[in-house]
C-alpha cells in the first residue's frame, strides 16, 4: 500500500530504511541526508516529517505513515506551520544571526502538532561561527524536535555536525533511469522527460512538477525563454533590456499563485491562532516566497545552461547527445558555424550569474547582465539595424 515514503523516488534503499525506522520507533533526533544533487533528499526529509506527525501514530491501522491525512497533506504542500524548511541567507552560507533564530524558535512549543522538524538545506555551508551557535542544540535538541539536515558530502559537513547525526546516503540516479521515473510518474514522453530534469538542475522531483505545473506553466516560460534566446543574434541593446525583464517577470509568475494560497491560509487561521503564531506563519510564508524566487531563477539559469549545452554538443559533432530535441533544427541555425570554445565561455558567464543571485544582486542586473554576455559571445555586439 502506497505511504508517503513512495515519493522518494529513485532510492529504494533509503526509502525502506525510513519507513523500517518509523514503524520501530527507531526514530533519531538528528539525520544527515548526503547525496547528490537531484538524488531526492528534500523530498525525502519531507516523507519522513510527514510519517513523524501523522497523527494515526506508528502503530495505526497503516503504520503512521499514510501520507493522506489533513496532517500529512498539509506537510506534502509545504504549509504545515510545524515543519520548517531553512537554506543559507548569506552568500558565503549560514548567518550566525539566522542559526541563532532557529535555535530560538526549537524552544517555542509547536503551533498545531506535538512536534516540529526542522530541514536545513545545504549544511556544507554551515561555517564554524554558526556550527558552535547550533552544536548544543543538535547535541540535546527538546523532546519534541527533529532535524533533518542536507548536503551533497560528508566530507563537506563540519566533524562536529557529522558526528551528532544519524547519517543517510542518497545514491547518484543514472540520467537514463532518472529519466524513466518522471516518464512514469507524469505520462510525458522520455524526450520532455529528459528536458524537464536539465531544466531542474537534475532534480527529479522538481522535473515531476515542472511537468504538473497547472496549465503547463512551465513548459510555456521554457518556449518563452527559448524564443529569447533565438533572437539574441538579432537584437539591439534596448531589445535586451527588454527581453531581461520579460524573463523575470515570467519566471516569478508562480508567486502570484503562492502569494494567494498564503493569504487564504492566513485567513483561514486568523481566527483561533494566536497572534505569535500568525506572525511565524507569516515569517515562514516569507521564507516560502523567498525560497520560489531563488527555485524559479535558478531554473531560468539551467534551461539557459541546457541551451548552451546543446550548442556545444552540436559544435562539438554530437548531436545524439541535445537534450532539446524539439528545437533542435532552431538550434542548428543558431549555432552553426561556432567552435566549442565561445559557447563553454557563454555558459560560464551562466555559473557566474548564479554567483551574482547568490549575493543578492537584483535578478533583473542578473539577467540583464547574462544576456549582452550571451550575445557578446556568441554573436558579437548584436544587429545594428
Amino acid at each position: 500500500m502506497a505511504d508517503a515514503f513512495e515519493n522518494i523516488l529513485g532510492q529504494p534503499q533509503v526509502r525502506e530504511f525510513l519507513r523500517a525506522s518509523v514503524i520501530s520507533e527507531r526514530v533519531t533526533q538528528a539525520y544527515l541526508f548526503v547525496g547528490p544533487a537531484g538524488s531526492n533528499k528534500t523530498s525525502a526529509a519531507y516523507a519522513l516529517a510527514q510519517a513523524l506527525m501523522c497523527p494515526k501514530g506508528p502503530h495505526g491501522p497503516r503504520g503512521g505513515l499514510c501520507g493522506a491525512c489533513d496532517q500529512c497533506g498539509r506537510i506534502a504542500r509545504r504549509k504545515h506551520p510545524d515543519v520548517r524548511y531553512f537554506a543559507p541567507e548569506g552568500a558565503a552560507g549560514y548567518l550566525v544571526e539566522q542559526v541563532r533564530d532557529i535555535v530560538s524558535d526549537t524552544a517555542l512549543a509547536p503551533i498545531q502538532s506535538t512536534r516540529k522538524i526542522y530541514i536545513l538545506d545545504r549544511v556544507d555551508q554551515l561555517g564554524t561561527s554558526a556550527a558552535n551557535s547550533f552544536l548544543k542544540t543538535l547535541e540535546e535538541p527538546a523532546d519534541d524536535v527533529v532535524f533533518i539536515l542536507l548536503a551533497r558530502t560528508r566530507e563537506s559537513v563540519l566533524p562536529t555536525i557529522l558526528s551528532r547525526c544519524q547519517v543517510v546516503p542518497f545514491r547518484h540516479i543514472p540520467a537514463s533511469e532518472a529519466a524513466a521515473i518522471v516518464s512514469q510518474n507524469t505520462g510525458a514522453p522520455p524526450e520532455q522527460a529528459r528536458i524537464a530534469i536539465e531544466a531542474c538542475g537534475g532534480s527529479i522531483t522538481g522535473a515531476v512538477a515542472f511537468l504538473r505545473a497547472p496549465d503547463n506553466e512551465r513548459l510555456a516560460f521554457r518556449t518563452r525563454l527559448f524564443e529569447g534566446l533565438f533572437r539574441l543574434p538579432y537584437a539591439d541593446d534596448w531589445d535586451v533590456i527588454e527581453m531581461a525583464a520579460d524573463v523575470v517577470k515570467a519566471a516569478q509568475a508562480p508567486l502570484d499563485v503562492m502569494r494567494e494560497n498564503q493569504e487564504a491560509e492566513l485567513a483561514e487561521n486568523a481566527d483561533f491562532l494566536q497572534k505569535s503564531a500568525l506572525r511565524e506563519i507569516e515569517r515562514r510564508h516569507k521564507r516560502q516566497l523567498s525560497a520560489k524566487t531563488r527555485e524559479s531563477l535558478r531554473q531560468t539559469l539551467s534551461l539557459t545552461r541546457s541551451w548552451l549545452r546543446d550548442g556545444l554538443m552540436l559544435a562539438s559533432g554530437t548531436p545524439e547527445l541535445v537534450i532539446n530535441v524539439d528545437v533542435i533544427d532552431r538550434l542548428s541555425e543558431v549555432f552553426a558555424g561556432l567552435a566549442p570554445a565561445p559557447l563553454a565561455a557563454a555558459a560560464a558567464k551562466v555559473d557566474a550569474c548564479e554567483r551574482a543571485l547568490a549575493y543578492n544582486v537584483s535578478p533583473e542586473t542578473c539577467i540583464d547582465t547574462l544576456l549582452f554576455d550571451v550575445r557578446e559571445v556568441l554573436h558579437g555586439s548584436g544587429s545594428t539595424d
